[in-house]
Parts: structure tokens; C-alpha cells; sequence
């Protein structure tokens, strides 16, 4: 008895002294928050990105991932990567994309693969309300694109678009398949040889061959070969997928038939080019297949002699301009946006040893209703002051 009036006594003190002191109540309540806030922000940390990326995924019943406009095997092997994830998660996902899909490469990689990809030109055409970017982190190229808001994004490129649920990107990457593969590898997927079922592997989550063998794809083209731009995580995310690739598929997606034109537009631009210096720039005209003209840069900076280059084309009034690098002087996103972001109608950028742009001319109001003609050689100029610095 004694002990208890001595437990409720001082409990009444203890009362009494909080009601006098009111400011130590809330000095209290706001420490119990502060502990549990960091311990929440410890347990965030401590989860990995996979992780994470899964748990996100998890809560959702359907999900869009959604490419970036004219994809190419990076954008589509990422695409599969997150499809295939959501499907193991029994969520159900969507790759959408707009534009066109006319690189001979990207068209074998859809069709060896076996891809389910839906076009699409307005926002009401995604198939639901939460989207997934993958290897850009706004999205475009479509209506209503601007009033997208992703729920996740997964990219390696710079930019300041984000995800409301999850943001991933890694602009030290060479890829943005790298990060999804390290995505398979943070959960513990084992890949699926493609000789295997993966019922045998003994595991909940399995990278499977077709993802295997895209992401791997995805790494080598964007990397050129694991040689330009590649980082160390882009090996490692390489030799995790490895097992599970299918060499047969691999070797068709690298070796499709080649478009007569690509040959034309690329010989145009080797015969056409303009050198100064270590740069080169090349108008290769108009272009039906917009693909040719990066192969054509792609060909132009092997050239003994040249560190960077830029070629320009047109399809149906709108200018393409693709440049490369292999000068550590020149950043050619930097370098192609610093002249199209003077242009009316004009976007561009890239990374410092690739980017691109274009520019839609205008029609101008009180006018015959033409669209204005872009300066070609004027275009050209900039594009050589760019390169030498001169912006």
C-alpha cells in the first residue's frame, strides 16, 4: 500500500510540475518525433534501390511504362525490365511509347524479343493513371505529355524531372539498363539460362532470359561495347545479366539487314561534310527513315582526323540534328542545345559524348501560312562555334 500511494504521489507531483512547465510537454512530444522521423530516414537508407523500386511497384494494380519518344534498345530494355518485375509482383504493365520505332537495330530488338509495344500521340492513350519513365524524366513527344506526373522514374540522364512516389536517376551510368538490372540484383532475382525453366532456379524472383538478354543489349549499345562511358557499375550490372542471355538472340539483334537509304544518307554525309579543324558537320538533306541521320554521325566521327561531329537532316519540315564526340573539349549535348535553345520550336541535349535535337519551324501569324525556313548554313556555323567553345 505503501508503495503505491508512493508511485501515485509522485505521479501527481510529475503532473502538477507539466502543467506548470507547459514549453517541456512539446519539447518532449518534438523529440519522440524528431527519433522516430530518423529512425524511419535509417531504415530508408539502409533499404536498397531495388528494394525500394519493388515495394513501389507492389502497391500498384496496373502501371504504364513509358519510353521516351522514337526508343531505342536502351529505353526498350529497361521497359522490359520493369514490365517484366511488375508482372512476378502480379501487377499488371503496359510499355507505351510515342513516335515511331525505324532503326533497323530497334526494329530487330522488338522483333527478335517479341515485345508488346502500344504507340501513342495523346495523354488518354495510357492505359493507366500510374506511369513509370524509364530512360528520360520528363515526359514528351506527345499532347498532354506536360501533365504527366510519374509516379516513378528511372533514368541516367540529366534532368529535373521527378517521380512522386520514387526518383532513380544515375547520370554516371551509361545506361539505364544498368540500373534496372542492378534493380533484379538488389532483390535477390537469380537470371533464367536460356535453357532453363525458372521454376528450377528455386527462386520467388527470377531475371528471365528475354529481360536478360535485352538489358544486356541495352548496356552494350549505350556504352558502345562497355568502351565509351561506361562506368563500373555498367560491368557489373553486364556480368550479373550474363547467365541468363541468349547468345542466338543477341547475335540477330546486332546483325539486322541494313536500309538502303541508312547507306545513302550515310554516304551523303561523308561526301558532304565540312571540316574545320578536328569538327566536322555534315546537312545530309532531307531524310525519310530520321534514324539515318546518328548512323550517319555514328559513321562521320571514325573518320581519322575528326573529334566531333554533328549532322543535320530534315523530314517533313522538322530538322534532326545528331551529334558525336570523342573530344574531351567538346560536350555535344551541351554544345547542340546552346544553338536549338535559341530557336523558336527548338529542344536539344544529350550527354558529352552523344546528343541530339530539332527544331520545328514556326508559321508565322500575319504570313501566307508557310512554315519559316530554318538556315541551314547559318545552322552549320553555330554548330562549329559550339564545338570550338565560341557560345
Amino acid at each position: 500500500m505503501l508503495a503505491t500511494r508512493t508511485v501515485s504521489g509522485a505521479l501527481s507531483e510529475a503532473e502538477a510540475f507539466l502543467r506548470e512547465n507547459p514549453e517541456l510537454v512539446v519539447v518532449a512530444v518534438l523529440g519522440v518525433v524528431v527519433v522516430l522521423a530518423s529512425t524511419y530516414a535509417l531504415v530508408r537508407a539502409r533499404r536498397s534501390a531495388g528494394a525500394e523500386f519493388r515495394r513501389i511497384l507492389a502497391d500498384e494494380e496496373e502501371i504504364t511504362v513509358l519510353m521516351h519518344p522514337n526508343p531505342d534498345p536502351d529505353a526498350m530494355a529497361a521497359a522490359i525490365g520493369v514490365s517484366s518485375l511488375a508482372s512476378q509482383l502480379d501487377v499488371d504493365a503496359a510499355i507505351q511509347y510515342p513516335g515511331q520505332i525505324r532503326h533497323q537495330e530497334n526494329r530487330a530488338f522488338r522483333t527478335v524479343l517479341d515485345l508488346e509495344l502500344d504507340r501513342i500521340d495523346h495523354v488518354s492513350d495510357l492505359v493507366s493513371e500510374s506511369v513509370v519513365l524509364v530512360d528520360h524524366n520528363e515526359a514528351r513527344g506527345f499532347a498532354g505529355a506536360d501533365g504527366v506526373l510519374p509516379t516513378a522514374v528511372v533514368d541516367h540522364h540529366p534532368g529535373d524531372g521527378r517521380g512522386e512516389e520514387f526518383t532513380d536517376v544515375r547520370t554516371d551510368y551509361g545506361a539505364t539498363a544498368s540500373v534496372v538490372a542492378e534493380y533484379f540484383h538488389d532483390i535477390g532475382a537469380v537470371p533464367v539460362p536460356p535453357d532453363k525453366h525458372a521454376s528450377e532456379t528455386g527462386s520467388d524472383l527470377v531475371l528471365g532470359t528475354r529481360a536478360a538478354t535485352g538489358l544486356l543489349y541495352g548496356i552494350l549499345t549505350d556504352t558502345k561495347h562497355l568502351t565509351v562511358g561506361a562506368s563500373e557499375p555498367d560491368f557489373g550490372s553486364a556480368a550479373y545479366v550474363y547467365p541468363g542471355v541468349d547468345q542466338d538472340q543477341l547475335d540477330r539483334i546486332a546483325n539486322p539487314s541494313v536500309d538502303a537509304e541508312v547507306l545513302e544518307v550515310k554516304a551523303r554525309a561523308i561526301a558532304g561534310r565540312r571540316i574545320e579543324g578536328s569538327f566536322a558537320v555534315a546537312d545530309v538533306g532531307g531524310v525519310n527513315n530520321v534514324d539515318a541521320i546518328p548512323q550517319a554521325a555514328d559513321e562521320l566521327i571514325q573518320l581519322e582526323g575528326v573529334s566531333a561531329v554533328v549532322v543535320i537532316g530534315e523530314r517533313d519540315g522538322t530538322i534532326h540534328i545528331s551529334g558525336r564526340s570523342r573530344d574531351d573539349r567538346v560536350h555535344m549535348g551541351n554544345a547542340i542545345d546552346s544553338v536549338v535553345s535559341e530557336v523558336d520550336n527548338g529542344n536539344g541535349g544529350g550527354h558529352s559524348r552523344m546528343g541530339g535535337g530539332t527544331i520545328t519551324p514556326t508559321v508565322e501569324a500575319t504570313g501566307n501560312g508557310e512554315p519559316d525556313e530554318v538556315d541551314r548554313d547559318g545552322l552549320a556555323d553555330d554548330m562549329f562555334r559550339a564545338m570550338s567553345g565560341d557560345v
